[in-house]
C-alpha cells in the first residue's frame, strides 16, 4: 500500500470475490451465477437504452421503481433501487450503524458484512451459529443493535422461517433488522409483506441470481417510506446516478418476463435436489439448501483437497478458509449437464483417494 492511505485502513481486509478465470475453460460453479442467459427482451432493452448513454440516467429510477413496487404490492416510496444489493447493504451500514448502535450478524454469513462495518468504521459483533449451522432467533432478541440476517444464509444455504424473523422484529422494536434475501426466489417465503407491519424492517434483494443479471449490477431495498428516505439521503450523498440506463431498462424487461425466470428457478431447484442426493451417495454431508448452491463436506477428504482436485479437472467451486467451515465447499447449481460433470469428477476424486 502507499504512504498516502488513511492509517485506519491499513488493516482493512477487503471482500474477496469468487474467482473469474481467464484463459482455460472451466465449469464455473463458484460464484452463484445463473447458468441461464437473460431473456432476449432484456438484452434488446439494454441495447435500446444504450442509444441514450450520452444523457444522464434517471437518478430516481422511477419507471423501474414503479414496476418493482407494483410487483411486490407496496408504494413506490417504499422501494429503493441500487447498484446491486451490496450497495443497499452498505447504505444500511452507513445509515443505521454507529458507536452507540453496532452491527450484529452471525459469525458464518455473507463475507461482506464485516467489510462494510470496517470500512465505515462502525463496531460489530457476531453470534455463533448453532451446531447444525442454523440461526437461533433467540440469540437476537433484545439485541439493541442493527441486525443483519441473510435469509437463506450464505454460505450455509439454510433458511429461517418467516415467523421466526418476525419474532426477531417484535423483540427489537427500536432497532433496524436487515433481511438480505439474495436467494429467496429458490425457496422460502419473502419477508417483504412484513414491511407493511414493522417500521424497523429493511428487506434487500438482487437481480444477480434468480434473474440472470449478475453482470448488470441491480439490487433493491424495500421498507417503510421513512427508512427508504434515510437510505436515499445516503445514496444521494454518495452515488445519485447509481443505476445506469441500460441496467434499469434490463430490469424492467426482466420483470415483464417473470415466467421465464420462474421456470429457470424451478430447473435450478430440481438440479439442486439431484446434486444433493448424488453428493450424499458419494459420502458428502450436504445442508438442506434453499438457495442456488449447496454447502457440502466429505467425510474423509478435506475441503481444500476437493477444491484443488476439482479445479485440476476444470470445475471451479468456492472454498472458504475459516476454521469452522474449512472442510466445506460451496457449489453453485448449474445446468443438469454441468452438475453431472461435477458428480463424475467427484466420483473420480473419491475413488483416487481410497
Amino acid at each position: 500500500m502507499s504512504r498516502f492511505l488513511r492509517p485506519e485502513y491499513s488493516t482493512l481486509v477487503p471482500y474477496v470475490p469468487g474467482e473469474q478465470p481467464k484463459g482455460r475453460e472451466y465449469i464455473k460453479l463458484n460464484t452463484n451465477e445463473s447458468p441461464f442467459p437473460p431473456h432476449p427482451d432484456v438484452v434488446e432493452a439494454a441495447k435500446e437504452a444504450a442509444k441514450g448513454l450520452n444523457l444522464y440516467n434517471d437518478p430516481d429510477s422511477r419507471d423501474l421503481t414503479k414496476v418493482m413496487a407494483d410487483y411486490y404490492g407496496v408504494d413506490s416510496n417504499c422501494v429503493l433501487m441500487t447498484n446491486g444489493s451490496d450497495e443497499i447493504l452498505n447504505f444500511a451500514f452507513v445509515a443505521f450503524c454507529h458507536a452507540g448502535c453496532p452491527a450484529l450478524f452471525p459469525d458464518i454469513t455473507y463475507g461482506f458484512y464485516p467489510v462494510f462495518a470496517d470500512i465505515n468504521r462502525v463496531p460489530y459483533e457476531t453470534i455463533p451459529l448453532n451446531g447444525d449451522m442454523t440461526v437461533n432467533p433467540e440469540d437476537y432478541y433484545g439485541a439493541g443493535k442493527t441486525i443483519f440476517i441473510a435469509n437463506p444464509n450464505a454460505p450455509t444455504g439454510l433458511y429461517l422461517e418467516r415467523e421466526k424473523i418476525e419474532e426477531i422484529l417484535k423483540r427489537n422494536p427500536d432497532n433496524i433488522v436487515v433481511v438480505d434475501e439474495a436467494y429467496i426466489d429458490f425457496g422460502g417465503e419473502s419477508c417483504v409483506p412484513l414491511t407493511k407491519k414493522y417500521d424497523n424492517l429493511l428487506v434487500t434483494q438482487t437481480f444477480s441470481k434468480s434473474r440472470s443479471m449478475a453482470g448488470a449490477r441491480l439490487g433493491m431495498g424495500i421498507a417503510c417510506s421513512k427508512i427508504i428516505q434515510d437510505l436515499n439521503t445516503v445514496k444521494f450523498s454518495l452515488n445519485p446516478y447509481n443505476v445506469n440506463s441500460m441496467t434499469s431498462a434490463a430490469g424492467i424487461a426482466a420483470m415483464k418476463n417473470g415466467g421465464y425466470y420462474a421456470q429457470n428457478c424451478k430447473v435450478i431447484t430440481e438440479n439442486r435436489e439431484y446434486t444433493t442426493q448424488a453428493l450424499r451417495k458419494l459420502g458428502f454431508e450436504v445442508n438442506d439448501s434453499l438457495t442456488n448452491f449447496v454447502f457440502a463436506k466429505h467425510k474423509s477428504i478435506s475441503g481444500e483437497e476437493i477444491y484443488i482436485k476439482l479445479r485440476e479437472k476444470g470445475v471451479l467451486v468456492r472454498h472458504f478458509t475459516p476454521e469452522k467451515i474449512k472442510d466445506y465447499n460451496r457449489i453453485s447449481i448449474g445446468t443438469r449437464e454441468q452438475m453431472e460433470t461435477l458428480i463424475k469428477a467427484l466420483e473420480e476424486i473419491t475413488e483416487e483417494t481410497k
